[in-house]
């Protein structure tokens, strides 16, 4: 069992939650929710005892998983003992053990440890422990040729798999992941989803994906309302139920405050009159019914709508023949495409299938927005008339120059716009009041990404370019993208491994194979149900 009893957490006035007390239940899977800065990282670090409560206890099971967020903490071992070492107790065996027969003679004693070692081993499945921690690797797409290499050999987006791998080894009770689905491709993600439903045990997961937690969890812990929550179903189980909640007592507190009016109003008529025990029973009857403050929440959902200065021409862009070697290693092959005003693709694939690489090839020759590093080695690129393009790139903090306000660096891309507009963007992106004056060398990734999105605004281009626009959004702000792109009546390309987002904005598929680009002129439900 993975409890919390009378957990409290604050930082200075701002309180996380307070008095919490929550079981999570073996054989369930919950969805840790709640917008960013609400204290999920906080709570779920207390449940790993990686983090003491300011008050409270907490009760956790012998064995239990938990994803690792410091990519470089194993770099000098093996990817096969790193993922080993999620069984904490047969990692320590197995050293122990190692140390004992590296010595040039074995007392009485050192054979004495070496069979209880030996059967601790056993007890913890060691003497299969390399091919099990294989089987969970090839299926995070990490193959054999990899298990022997050291950690600081693999690459960022490999890392994470390996310490995904690590958190699941060993058959743990519980499960604690934090953003288990940062840097998985959809291929990756449809296993580790498929590999939750079989887990048994009890499973704690943070994520912004909206499908992965409708998909998983049986249950939504939120944190909001300075406590936490727990609601039956996924995501948006938990946000109907909420919703109706809220408004149910919304609805309640103004019922009896239209009661308090209507009674205060009889006490100021006939209070110096002669019907005072009328009166007095009013007055205890206003004390009975006297309202409490509801709680704010914490949620801030951003307003995001992409307009267009003007729209472009029918045929927007064509490319011929893209190719792009990196060494030896081709890329890109000869990809040619014609994409018309008002299409919506979505580019899906693997990490490193080149999905970047195409979209830096589009704007290879564009003004403003070419790598000045990159050029083709191949093919021809022609953009139609009037388009006009707002481009997303991954590392979009390295596009947002240091040493300005937020509301400089934004008015910067539009000198003629009022104050007032400048403001109005920022508020729609939760930048209200004085955090238009915050320092862009301060902002979060979170912010960052936001402060893109008012520029995009802003410009009102009428063609938009996205690589992996989400990856440091919460559910609200993904959400209001989702809805945003839906709407847009512009030109779309779209790199993400968000599923919600490819399967409901996508009119088109580039999907990026082994064998070469699929160019698949439909939407995603159509691509599935052709090659399920």
């Amino acid at each position: 069992m993975l409890s919390v009893s009378n957990v409290t957490m604050r930082y200075g006035s701002k309180v996380l939650f307070e008095d919490v007390s929550v079981s999570f239940v073996p054989g369930r899977r919950y969805g840790l929710t709640g917008p960013n800065g609400s204290g999920k990282t906080t709570f779920m670090k207390i449940l790993t005892g990686e983090l003491d409560a300011q008050k409270g206890s907490v009760v956790r099971p012998r064995k239990f998983g938990v994803l690792r967020q410091d990519q470089f903490a194993f770099d000098a071992y093996r990817v096969i003992d790193t993922v080993i070492m999620g069984n904490r107790g047969l990692w320590a065996a197995l050293e122990e053990r190692d140390r004992i027969y590296d010595k040039s003679d074995l007392s009485d004693a050192d054979g004495m440890r070496l069979g209880e070692l030996e059967g601790t081993i056993g007890d913890e499945d060691g003497y299969t422990a390399e091919s099990d921690a294989a089987v969970l690797l090839d299926g995070l797409d990490i193959p054999e040729e990899f298990h022997e290499r050291k950690m600081g050999e693999m690459q960022g987006g490999q890392k994470v798999r390996v310490l995904l791998a690590q958190a699941l080894f060993g058959k743990p009770e519980a499960l604690l992941l934090d953003e288990p689905t940062n840097y998985l491709d959809l291929e990756s993600i449809h296993w580790l989803q498929d590999f939750l439903h079989g887990y048994d045990g009890t499973l704690i997961a943070i994520s912004h994906d909206r499908h992965f937690l409708n998909s998983v969890t049986t249950h939504t812990a939120d944190i909001d309302y300075e406590t936490i929550i727990v609601y039956t179903g996924g995501y948006d189980d938990m946000v109907m139920a909420k919703t109706q909640i809220r408004s149910t007592l919304e609805s309640q507190n103004a019922q009896r405050e239209k009661k308090i009016a209507q009674l205060n109003d009889f006490i100021a008529r006939f209070a110096a009159g002669t019907r005072s025990t009328q009166v007095t029973s009013r007055r205890k009857e206003v004390e009975r019914l006297q309202t409490n403050d509801l709680a704010r929440s914490n949620i801030a959902r951003p307003y995001i709508r992409f307009d267009q200065t003007r729209p472009s021409g029918k045929h927007v862009l064509e490319f011929k023949h893209i190719t792009k070697l990196y060494g030896d290693h081709k890329v890109l092959d000869g990809f040619t495409a014609n994409v018309l005003r008002g299409e919506r693709i979505c580019l899906m694939g693997r990490n490193g299938a080149g999905k970047t690489t195409l979209l830096k090839s589009l704007l290879a020759n564009y003004p403003g927005l070419a790598d000045k590093d990159f050029a083709l080695d191949s093919g021809a690129v022609f953009w139609g008339h009037e388009a006009q393009i707002g481009y997303f790139p991954q590392d979009v903090g390295a596009t947002i120059e240091h040493g300005l306000t937020v509301a400089e660096w934004l008015h910067r891309w539009n000198p003629a716009a009022h104050v007032e507009d400048i403001r109005g963007i920022l508020g729609q992106m939760l930048f209200s009041g004085e955090e238009g004056d915050k320092q862009t060398k301060a902002l979060s990734g979170g912010e960052q990404a936001r402060l893109a999105f008012c520029k995009l605004i802003l410009t009102k281009p009428n063609f938009l370019i996205f690589d992996e626009p989400t990856n440091h959004l919460d559910l609200e702000a993904i959400n209001a993208l989702n809805i945003a792109l839906q709407r847009y009546e512009g030109t779309v390309l779209l790199v993400t491994h968000d599923h919600d987002l490819i399967d409901e904005v996508a009119t088109r598929l580039w999907v990026f194979k082994e064998e070469g680009i699929e160019d698949f002129q439909a939407p995603y439900a159509e691509w599935k149900g052709k090659h399920n």
